[in-house]
């Protein structure tokens, strides 16, 4: 994986695996991103590496979450096509178009679990006492969508994820975060603008990122929103090439 050329005096990284969720892949998600699945030996190979923090995010709706076509009126509640108006509760002058979606990862729900693979490593490690492994819910609040897993798009007025996962980045000292996960032009796009927005280092591991549209309308134009906007901080989309631990700074160690 490539690095910066130019070593940082301060180097701690983190790993975010977003929304490896059984409700995003086939066969049986409800919305299912074609290709989730095989990401899934890419993000348990990178688990293997000494990040100094794992972090797994859930995607964690209630079943009246604005999000769900269902719970919108005729004509206009259709899966993927359709589009709601969601109006800040405390100011009506700011609003946000989002898309509407087919019911997924309502908590305590089959779909909302980790994904095979996933859901095991973390169980694991979760059982061992390791406290560099951390899960954050997101989305949990009805009223707005919520795609990244720092905040809702309202600039976090009203929730962030829990628990906070600005707070556990930085109460680390983390400098770099790598990003993988679902959706590519969705969540991974949104956490990763704020991530950068943020100040940390954000990294975007291709192998380990699908998304719900591979199309130029899709994953590419999310790749070049990302790289492009520097008013959120600097991403960068690299490869898994070798070992990565092998290319961080010998000064690191975790």
């Amino acid at each position: 994986m490539a690095l910066p050329t130019e070593r940082p005096s301060v180097y701690k990284p983190a790993l975010l695996v977003v929304d490896a969720q059984e409700d995003f892949v086939p066969p049986n998600g409800s919305l299912g991103v074609a290709k989730g699945r095989e990401i899934i030996p890419h993000v348990l190979s990178l688990l293997s590496l000494p990040f100094a923090l794992k972090i797994f995010t859930k995607d964690t709706h209630p079943p009246d979450h604005i999000s769900f076509a269902v719970n919108h009126p005729p004509p206009n509640n259709v899966p993927f096509t359709s589009y709601v108006d969601i109006v800040h509760p405390n100011n009506p002058k700011h609003v946000i178009r989002s898309r509407l979606w087919p019911v997924h990862c309502v908590k305590g729900t089959p779909g909302w679990e980790f994904v095979s693979g996933i859901k095991e490593w973390v169980e694991t490690e979760q059982a061992k006492g390791n406290k560099q492994v951390v899960v954050v819910e997101k989305g949990y609040d009805n009223r707005v969508e919520m795609y990244s897993a720092f905040e809702d798009p309202f600039d976090g007025t009203i929730c962030t994820s829990s628990p906070s996962l600005e707070a556990i980045l930085r109460d680390e000292g983390i400098t770099d975060v790598y990003v993988v996960g679902l959706a590519g032009d969705y969540c991974v796009k949104e956490t990763s603008l704020h991530c950068a927005k943020k100040g940390f280092r954000t990294w975007i591991v291709r192998e380990g990122v699908a998304s719900v549209d591979e199309s130029e309308a899709g994953w590419f134009q999310a790749k070049r929103c990302m790289e492009s906007c520097q008013e959120s901080g600097t991403i960068k989309v690299v490869s898994i090439t070798g070992d990565v631990a092998a290319e961080w700074p010998k000064s690191y160690r975790a």
